[in-house]
């Protein structure tokens, strides 16, 4: 989403400087307060007061499997298999990774074998190889899933979805160019939606 947002932006606002700040839902909370950034792009908070979430797009955690994977032939995972995968997950710290152990502790799963990475593109390649399976959204693998290199599945009964937006100061007036950031952000994800 960023790049076709920051070129946009640049356009319109030539002499702004940008500065990117990655981090995880909970870094990204903590930044406004240490006045470290302005806006932050990420999964919605659970009750944090002094921000405002402008919602931007939803999206569904699945099951990425490369497609000689057994799961990939049937068509879904089968629910006895689930602790006994080896899993490749996104930062075990993170708010996702949090919303992925919630999730199966409700369904009474537990994700047993687990390596736990930060780079999404190191995670994909992992699982194209066989090394084992991972939970993220089909967003974020696009291409591979366009190429059929790698194979979405539902996770079981339940969805288990994020919500997606801009957060900010509560009661900060935006000037025009954060506005505009803004805007462009929903411009762009109404591709996700």
């Amino acid at each position: 989403m960023l790049p076709a947002v920051l070129r946009e932006f640049k356009e319109s606002f030539p002499q702004c400087v940008i500065a990117i700040e990655p981090g995880d839902t909970p870094d990204m909370i903590d930044a406004p307060h240490q006045h470290r950034i302005v806006l932050a792009v990420n999964p919605e908070p659970h009750r944090e007061d002094s921000l405002e979430f402008r919602p931007l797009f939803t999206d569904e955690l699945l099951f990425l499997v490369s497609p000689l994977h057994p799961w990939a032939e049937v068509g879904k995972a089968i629910r006895d298999e689930i602790p006994r995968q080896h899993y490749i997950l996104y930062g075990k710290g993170s708010y996702t990774s949090r919303m992925i152990e919630e999730y199966f502790r409700k369904e009474q799963v537990v994700l047993h074998s687990q390596l736990d990475l930060g780079n999404l593109e190191a995670i994909k390649e992992l699982v194209q190889l066989g090394l084992g399976i991972s939970i993220l959204a089909p967003w974020t693998a696009r291409k591979e899933l366009g190429e059929k290199s790698l194979v979405a599945l539902p996770l079981g009964r339940r969805k288990l979805k994020r919500g997606w937006g801009v957060l900010h100061w509560r009661g900060r007036r935006l000037s025009l160019a954060e506005e505009t950031f803004v805007g462009l952000c929903d411009s762009v994800c109404g591709k996700l939606r």
